[in-house]
């Protein structure tokens, strides 16, 4: 017994540990290299900071974007899952799976796809012969263009949350309502909204801070249309002067990171108060008839999804498939030169592929076990576990809420000099990517973990006690099996959010530790289109088959494994 408690002790101090150095030192480091002049720590930088003019744009234009993308997107993806959790549409499972999709394609290759599908130069439009005049404003390089796709981007994370939310009603309310002679809408307005509350503010607020944080939408159209935000801001300055400047976007990154932590306070503030007890288990919603409306209602959604989809991927397939950018597709100008270049003679985007598959399975790999003990502690009946894990839940869950840019520069701060004892530093290495990935996506992979081993009946662990198993057999024997199911979803969504980001690789990307993100950023960015177009063809292909092939496999393994699957 007494080396089963020293196990557990150890392991507990290594998490926590573990979480403090990755998570919550990076963050204080930021926070004091920003906040602090010759008179040591004070709010002059900050002070100072929003004084000028460039910086207090860019924080307007942050909020302002930021605000009306989270307005529609929360608006949007309601809409969408009380369609397709309360009606009797058809085909909900594929419908499910093409509203998440665009959620798994990185934003900067979103950005690609609709400059392409919408600009005079788009290879489909010009097929069509709709295409804007040659020479005329790309109708996306503007504050509505940006509001727009950050919108598409983000709502199926409000789609996610609100439908999770239907699925835990208790049918009682809805069967009480019906029965008492209440229609679609009146059940809609006086249960179902007020209800969903919670979920539709936890959605707003995610929206917001996701869209803080989003990098490549805002560089790729706010740059052109001269719209610049916090993040484009940061990485313009650290990009154009080098480590030099890092006192002064670290206070631009503290100025972004108090707004996005001020998002997440609000919201916890006014979900407490908004708070419903439901009582009853949940069940499947009631299916409601949309009767002769049905066939409107599906075509109606179906070319929603279409245009989302479609649109775009037809227009980035099409630039790929052209010699120049700005040709229209025909037989005479289809060429695979662009995928030969990417693929077998650019050893940059091999390297890139390389680097991307191990680091984001690394990183899946590292959450999804610690995790598990994370979860066993959180969900101990014994205060000290519990608290002591609850820090390190609330270390990472800061690291995920901050955006993506701010949390490089933290790292930047915490790693560009060497390690002491060692004397190794990690800055310029693909292992700093490494580490900030497990810092940033450490909650997406330890949230379902922790709601399941909340939900294990306590009797477990006694049972396993009086049997005489320490631990390490306890761990490995009873608990880890039951959540593995959680753990591998975590670690899913985990794997499909690192291989394709940009954000938060951005500034720490060098010379052969590039990834798949930064270089697609870096093709657009430095005006090769065309191989841009074809490497985010490559990884939108990528994406779905990875996506199909865990469908495939939904009926072999655990309930709850894949992550967008009942």
């Amino acid at each position: 017994m007494r080396t089963a408690l020293s196990a557990e002790k150890t392991i507990l101090l290594l998490l926590v540990l573990g979480a403090t150095l990755i998570c919550g030192l990076p963050l204080l480091l930021l926070f004091k290299t920003g906040l602090t002049n010759e008179a040591g720590l004070n709010l002059a930088p900050l002070i100072e900071a929003l004084q000028s003019r460039s910086v207090r744009r860019a924080l307007w234009h942050s909020i302002e974007s930021s605000l009306w993308s989270a307005l529609a997107a929360t608006i949007l993806g309601s809409l969408l899952a009380l369609l397709v959790g309360l009606t009797d549409i058809r085909a909900k499972g594929l419908l499910v799976f093409l509203i998440l999709l665009p959620m798994m394609i990185p934003p900067h290759v979103t950005a690609i796809a609709w400059i392409q599908a919408l600009g005079p130069a788009s290879p489909v439009l010009q097929w069509l012969g709709i295409a804007p005049e040659l020479g005329s404003t790309h109708p996306l390089y503007s504050r509505e263009g940006l509001v727009l796709l950050l919108t598409l981007q983000h709502s199926p994370l409000v789609f996610l949350l609100v439908r999770a939310s239907l699925r835990s009603f208790p049918r009682e309310l809805s069967d009480a309502a019906r029965v008492s002679g209440a229609g679609a809408m009146i059940l809609l307005r006086r249960i179902t909204l007020p209800l969903l509350g919670p979920s539709l503010l936890a959605g707003f607020a995610l929206a917001f801070v996701a869209a803080l944080g989003n990098f490549g939408i805002n560089a790729l159209i706010g740059i052109p249309a001269r719209y610049t935000t916090l993040p484009v801001l940061v990485w313009r300055r650290l990009a154009s002067f080098g480590p030099d400047v890092l006192p002064n976007v670290a206070v631009i990154s503290v100025v972004l990171a108090m707004v996005a932590l001020a998002a997440i306070l609000i919201q916890n503030l006014l979900q407490r108060r908004m708070r419903n007890s439901l009582i009853g288990l949940p069940q499947d919603p009631l299916a409601i008839s949309l009767g002769n409306k049905r066939a409107v209602v599906e075509i109606l959604l179906w070319l929603f999804v279409a245009c989302v989809l479609l649109l775009p991927a037809a227009s980035l397939l099409a630039t790929s498939l052209v010699r120049t950018y700005g040709l229209p597709l025909s037989s005479d100008t289809l060429t695979l030169d662009n995928f030969n270049e990417v693929l077998w003679r650019q050893s940059v985007t091999l390297r890139a592929f390389a680097n991307s598959t191990m680091i984001a399975g690394l990183a899946a790999a590292v959450i999804a076990t610690a995790s598990l003990f994370l979860g066993y502690f959180l969900s101990h009946r014994s205060p000290g576990p519990r608290r002591w894990s609850g820090l390190a839940l609330t270390q990472s869950e800061v690291a995920f809420a901050v955006p993506g840019l701010v949390m490089s520069i933290a790292f930047i701060l915490a790693f560009i000099r060497p390690l002491p004892m060692i004397n190794v530093s990690l800055y310029g290495t693909l292992w700093i990517i490494l580490i900030a990935y497990v810092s940033v996506f450490l909650a997406i992979g330890l949230k379902p973990v922790a709601a399941t081993f909340l939900q294990m009946d306590p009797s477990l662990e006694d049972a396993a006690k009086v049997s005489g198993a320490g631990f390490v057999r306890r761990m490995s024997r009873v608990f880890a099996p039951l959540a593995a199911p959680s753990a591998a979803s975590g670690a899913i969504l985990v794997f499909l959010t690192a291989y394709n980001e940009v954000t938060v690789s951005a500034l720490l990307w060098s010379t052969g530790n590039e990834t798949i993100g930064t270089t697609i950023f870096n093709y657009e960015d430095g005006g090769y289109t065309t191989l841009a177009a074809a490497m985010s063809a490559v990884v939108v292909f990528a994406t779905i088959f990875i996506m199909l092939a865990m469908n495939a496999l939904a009926r072999r393994v655990p309930s709850g494994t894949i992550p967008w699957k009942d």
